[in-house]
């Protein structure tokens, strides 16, 4: 055990204690200069140019879903929404790899996290993260929200994470498809992760813990970015991986509540985060110089290429398109600290629909809202995953399927529910092509989607009028500013008129399929997708 522990260092090996582990190289709560040291000396990663810590995380550069499970008892069994996403692990196999996780850590560095998840603080959850290397406790670190001195003297974790890189599953005997696993245990809360490297497990792992307790206590989790203005008017930007979420909430003229994951309550909304985890690919300066300032000491890219001279390279997609930042929330300017705001008057859509059919901004009523909110639509492009050659749509329900743990109705249901009760506006832009399919149109221009963007929160289009798209019967500005109006029907950009009619025609199809997953849904809410001909 450290000479050095202090008083409630020393209620934390207690604490670790009691539950089975046997640690005495304990390091909690390590300042970043002290972690990015230990990392350094550890061989874990090297510093760039920029100050970032860089590192690499091997096999896997993203998260591994078909290793994700819940544990299967008396608390899951008839809430989770088992199937695909959610696999079932009985809890004596978790047991068992606990168990044994545990003995390995013995004699070892331990590094731990102690802080919470949830700005709100009546709701917040206090979490601990164990891991056997610095990197990822510094990501825990910048990721989460860090607790006040006082806070951290009393703190006593509610949930637990524990993320050991080298451990392996065995698989005949633990019941998992491979070595690797990423296992939730609500009884017990603690989350189980092994044989990966990749730290948005530990991010999203929480995540889901919050997607399935909040509900219970009247609150909507939400995958989603937010941000207010000085007016003190909120909007929320849901979207899947690529469809420009932490991009355009990063808006200098507007203050970042948070990027990624928010929880709706009675009192308003609230970041679940203290940080931010942005994409770094093709990252320039120019374009994005919030996320791009934000890259200095204390942050921590994955996956980021670093040329002789240490400086990062970030078109260079050699090891994966799926490179990232962490940084603190505060290296971004004008944030909202605590990360809380009012109810949103402004909801959006992001889709980034590489078929080029949506209309780049429409107008939704609310059935509309939880219509497309439940089929969560973006597109994969052609080189990003092995095997995909073209354009596939991709429905994720409530813009986060992967997390999601109870059906996806209660999730939509509460959505409804709120902006009935909040009069929230909602709408939804697509931030992918125009003017033909990826390869033969273009990409939407950022700065005319943030003018779009504006234009929904400021409420400008509010004041002009409005024709239905015939097709994905969503309701088309006839003007934005910042825009050209003849982009905005998105017919007008294709130079061949029938085949935008028919790629229209079958993306719709394409929704309509997906939806009928859902089985018996309102006839009011089924009517407000996109109509088939």
């Amino acid at each position: 055990m450290n000479d050095s522990l202090s008083g409630s260092d020393l209620s934390c090996i207690v604490q670790l204690q009691e539950a089975g582990f046997r640690i005495s190289k304990l390091h909690r709560n390590l300042p970043p200069p002290s972690l990015i040291e230990a990392a350094i000396r550890r061989r874990e990663g090297e510093l760039s140019t920029t100050g970032a810590l860089s590192v690499r995380t091997g096999k896997f550069t993203g998260r591994s879903p078909d290793d994700r499970y819940i544990v299967d008892d008396v608390l899951t069994h008839d809430s989770v929404d088992w199937g695909k996403i959610n696999h079932p692990l009985s809890p004596e196999k978790f047991d068992r790899i606990l168990n044994r996780m545990k003995r390995s850590l013995e004699g070892k560095d331990v590094f731990v996290f102690d802080g919470y998840i949830g700005a709100e603080k009546e709701s917040r959850l206090s979490i601990r993260t164990i891991t056997d290397n610095a990197w990822q406790n510094l990501f825990a670190m910048q990721i989460f929200i860090r607790p006040t001195l006082p806070e951290l003297l009393s703190h006593n974790p509610s949930f637990t994470v524990l993320s050991i890189i080298d451990f392996q599953a065995r698989p005949e005997e633990d019941g998992t498809k491979s070595e690797t696993f990423i296992i939730l245990n609500l009884t017990k809360r603690l989350v189980l992760i092994g044989s990966t490297s990749y730290a948005g497990e530990i991010k999203k792992s929480m995540f889901s813990v919050m997607n399935y307790l909040l509900p219970f206590k009247g609150i909507f989790p939400m995958h989603c970015s937010a941000n207010i203005g000085r007016d003190g008017m909120t909007a929320l930007l849901f979207g899947l991986s690529g469809t420009g979420k932490t991009t355009l909430s990063a808006d200098p003229e507007r203050r970042l509540i948070g990027d990624d994951e928010h929880g709706w309550s009675n009192n308003g909304i609230f970041n679940f985060e203290g940080g931010c985890y942005a994409k770094c690919i093709n990252l320039q300066r120019s374009m994005e110089p919030q996320i791009w300032n934000a890259i200095k000491f204390g942050s921590v890219m994955e996956n980021v290429i670093l040329d002789q001279n240490r400086e990062p390279d970030f078109g260079d997609e050699s090891l994966t398109e799926n490179t990232r930042v962490a940084y603190p929330i505060e290296f971004i300017p004008n944030t909202v600290l605590p990360s809380v705001g009012n109810h949103p008057d402004v909801i959006i859509f992001l889709a980034a629909d590489a078929f080029g059919v949506l209309p780049p901004i429409g107008r939704l009523s609310r059935e509309q809202a939880m219509y497309h909110f439940m089929s969560g639509y973006t597109s994969k492009l052609a080189g990003t995953e092995r095997g995909i050659t073209e354009p596939q749509e991709t429905f994720s329900h409530c813009f986060g399927a992967p997390f999601m743990m109870l059906k996806p109705g209660v999730y939509a249901d509460m959505l409804g529910k709120r902006i009935g009760e909040h009069e929230s506006r909602v709408y939804l832009i697509n931030t992918g092509w125009v003017g033909g399919p990826y390869g033969v149109g273009r990409r939407m221009n950022l700065q005319q989607t943030r003018s779009m963007v504006k234009a929904a929160v400021n409420g400008d289009l509010e004041k002009v009028s409005y024709t239905r798209h015939e097709i994905f019967n969503v309701e088309i500005p006839i003007s934005c500013p910042g825009v050209p109006d003849h982009i905005l029907d998105p017919i007008n950009t294709w130079s061949d008129k029938q085949k935008y009619m028919e790629s229209a025609k079958r993306l719709a199809s394409l929704f309509v399929k997906n939806f009928e997953k859902f089985g018996s849904m309102p006839m009011e809410i089924i009517n407000a997708g996109p109509r088939v001909q």
